[in-house]
């Protein structure tokens, strides 16, 4: 199903079809879904994969615009952290305030959300 959206937006071509309408591809696009599955693992969105792709195909460009594009994700990367930090210590907080078996009424996380 997801090589259907990939197709829908260029990442990934086909290299045709049998007469059953199953489509066929090459090696290279097994490869590139390679591609396209590592750099999302790495956090890379679908449009960031596809600016990468072209990229990868050019050979005019330098590998400096790739480092920038890696530099600008470990920067969200680092941002996505310290938000996830700051939560996790407020939910701590939250929980600890919860400790007593207190109504739900009551409860410190419940009212916090409110």
């Amino acid at each position: 199903m997801k090589i259907l959206y990939y197709e829908h937006l260029d990442l990934l071509k086909p290299q045709g079809r049998k007469l059953s309408g199953y489509r066929l591809y090459d090696i290279h696009a097994i490869e590139r879904l390679k591609f396209i599955k590592k750099a999302q693992a790495l956090g890379f969105t679908l449009s960031e994969i596809k600016a990468l792709l072209q990229l990868n195909v050019s050979y005019s460009n330098e590998c400096n615009s790739v480092r920038k594009k890696a530099m600008d994700k470990i920067f969200e990367i680092e941002e996505k952290v310290k938000l996830l930090n700051k939560m996790k210590k407020t939910l701590k907080e939250l929980v600890h305030c919860c400790e007593t078996r207190k109504k739900t009424a009551e409860c410190p996380i419940l009212n916090s959300l409110k």
